[in-house]
């Protein structure tokens, strides 16, 4: 049995002091009597409570022995799982099932042959247990076992329609269930044509070196984006005359700046400043009032023209707020002129060739490709084996694969390092599915900074992927990318911008007015040119100013964007601009393909040369 003495033996041989010895020491009997610990356990196990709480003195007062408790909690349950591999712990599903009547010993069983035909379970070719791998993590369920989302009764249900002929769409997938192996031959066989692909844009390269970004950088990459926008406001000839909105005047008067937070807190209606050029003005920030505006929305970092009054010099009244960059901005502002020159002839030339866009079909699904509960990437085959049975020209997979988010990753409970299991369970399934289909069909990846196997940056390289014989189908994509397929220019970003700038946009609408959120946040990325205009980027992004300037920039409004994200899946035209020259775009967030221990959704989307002609189905797997 442990003692006083022994226990503050082992504390003082690691360099701790006790504050208050003799109620510290009785409670540590306690615990090394409740569980079952050495003296020399119950320190070292402080010592991890004491590392991960980064405390800086090396003493072990009474206060701390609460959160310590728990800690010892913690590591016995963790300890408990590892010993006893069959322990299952009980979840909602649980419950449901015990109501409903269904006994526990079958639970876990393979799932019989249902009468109902469209539940059959798919053939060996596409059989999403059989060709799951295992790396030695467990949940306590044999590979053999169908899991939580193989048990999902509802399979491949259309959850939204836009477009014509939507209901061919809907009850073609219903077809497509039930087809055969024969039948998947012979559709094989019947696929479309393969459709072009050039990937645009100068972002990183694979290899780059990132992360060496200055406080330089960050300013001149801001001051960019200032001074471009100006230019694009007079060229336009619909405005005033800059000048500079910190300097007194009694009339009114036109400046353009970036919208700035005067804290660290979010926008409110007292700490909002605009920050102006350094080169064509004073560049500093100036307090601005919009209580005079009835509607608006802002957010850090956004780009904005403001026409209204500053007699003090001190305080921007503003009359009027203009967010949207007009649509003459050119793709060529930051070129030297032998590259503006080469510029304008591509420019030119595409311009021909998108009055004779062609139809291109999509299918598009965003990561997680696996169930939290395993990484089996079930998900995934079941994406791969719907589209052996309804091939799309273009297959467009947005990270993350390998996701550090995951329960196992972030553990490092895998027997395989991140890059094999990348290698394994998605690139060659992806050759698998190319394989199969011949030559008609084309993968596109996007990485995430999610993905555990890749460069932790944003921008972000692409994968580098080199397959013999294959690299003209699979193509990896830059984060954020553009490329055109038949014409029809695309635009992605798989960082999460919707979501970073419904938390930090501050907005206003009349009441009794009906808005749409969504579409005005997709819409801030097309009216600022930019995939990701907010500034500063939040903790979590590891965002490099070196990088970012070309990168993030959208030279041109793209006939399709996609912009995964955890917020509701929805496809939605967005129109920049007004009157006939206004820019119309297919904004698209297929939603995540899994989603905890259930499945989640993917689009599948027709475009016909323009947005009122394209139709779209978002599928729950």
């Amino acid at each position: 049995m442990s003692t006083n003495e022994e226990i503050k033996t082992e504390f003082s041989r690691s360099g701790f002091s006790l504050v208050e010895e003799d109620e510290i020491l009785q409670r540590c009997v306690t615990l090394c009597i409740n569980y079952s610990l050495k003296p020399s356990e119950l320190v070292s196990s402080w010592e991890l409570y004491h590392l991960n709480r980064q405390s800086v003195d090396q003493t072990v007062k009474n206060d701390e022995m609460d959160g310590f408790l728990l800690h010892l909690q913690n590591q016995q349950k963790e300890s408990l799982m590892k010993e006893e591999a069959g322990l299952h712990i009980y979840s909602n599903r649980d419950v449901d099932m015990l109501l409903d009547g269904i006994p526990e010993d079958t639970a876990d069983e393979i799932v019989t042959t249902p009468t109902n035909k469209s539940q059959r379970l798919l053939p060996d070719p596409f059989d999403s247990i059989s060709k799951s791998r295992d790396y030695g993590y467990s949940t306590g369920k044999s590979v053999g076992h169908v899991t939580p989302f193989g048990r999902r009764v509802e399979k491949f249900v259309v959850r939204f329609n836009i477009g014509d002929v939507a209901a061919q769409v809907e009850n073609g997938n219903n077809v497509d269930v039930e087809n055969s192996e024969d039948d998947m031959i012979i559709k094989r066989v019947q696929t479309s044509r393969r459709c072009s692909l050039k990937v645009n844009g100068v972002g990183p390269k694979p290899g780059c070196r990132f992360m060496y970004d200055r406080t330089e950088d960050r300013f001149n990459a801001l001051e960019k984006r200032i001074v471009r926008h100006a230019d694009a406001f007079a060229a336009s000839g619909l405005y005033e005359e800059q000048v500079d909105p910190a300097v007194a005047s009694q009339r009114s008067i036109f400046a353009v700046g970036m919208i700035c937070c005067d804290g660290e807190g979010h926008l409110n209606d007292k700490s909002i400043l605009l920050q102006s050029s350094a080169e064509r003005t004073s560049g500093q920030r100036v307090p601005m009032d919009l209580n005079r505006l009835n509607q608006f929305s802002i957010f850090p970092g956004q780009i904005v023209g403001v026409q209204g009054q500053n007699p003090s010099g001190h305080y921007l009244t503003a009359s009027k707020l203009l967010d949207t960059v007009p649509l003459t901005l050119t793709a060529d502002v930051d070129l030297p002129p032998a590259k503006k020159q080469n510029l304008d002839q591509e420019v030119l030339t595409l311009a021909d060739e998108s009055r004779e866009k062609s139809e291109v079909s999509f299918m598009i699904a965003s990561g997680p490709f696996t169930t939290l509960d395993n990484l089996l990437f079930e998900p995934l085959n079941e994406l791969l084996a719907h589209a052996k049975r309804k091939p799309p020209q273009l297959l467009v997979l947005l990270g993350p694969f390998v996701d550090s988010e995951h329960p196992e990753i972030k553990k490092g409970a895998v027997d395989a390092t991140f890059s094999e299991i990348f290698q394994l369970e998605v690139i060659s399934r992806l050759q698998e599915y190319v394989e199969f289909m011949g030559s008609e069909v084309r993968v596109a990846l996007v990485p995430s900074i999610r993905d555990a196997n890749h460069d932790f940056i944003f921008p972000q390289p692409p994968f580098d992927i080199h397959i013999p014989d294959l690299e003209h189908q699979m193509t990896s994509l830059p984060n954020p990318g553009t490329f055109e397929a038949n014409q029809v220019k695309v635009g992605c970003c798989t960082v999460d911008v919707l979501k970073q700038l419904s938390v930090e946009e501050m907005s206003r609408n009349p009441r009794g007015v009906p808005t749409d959120r969504l579409t005005r946040l997709a819409s801030h990325l097309l009216c600022q040119r930019s995939f990701y205009p907010l500034y500063p980027p939040p903790e979590s992004l590891p965002y490099d100013s070196s990088l970012a300037p070309q990168a993030l920039q959208i030279s041109s409004i793209p006939d399709i964007l996609l912009l995964p994200s955890d917020m509701k899946y929805f496809v939605k035209v967005l129109s920049i601009g007004e009157g006939e020259n206004a820019a119309k775009c297919v904004c698209v967030n297929p939603g995540r393909l899994a989603k905890g221990e259930g499945a989640g959704t993917f689009v599948e989307l027709t475009y016909k040369g323009d947005p009122e002609s394209m139709h779209a189905s978002i599928i729950s797997i």
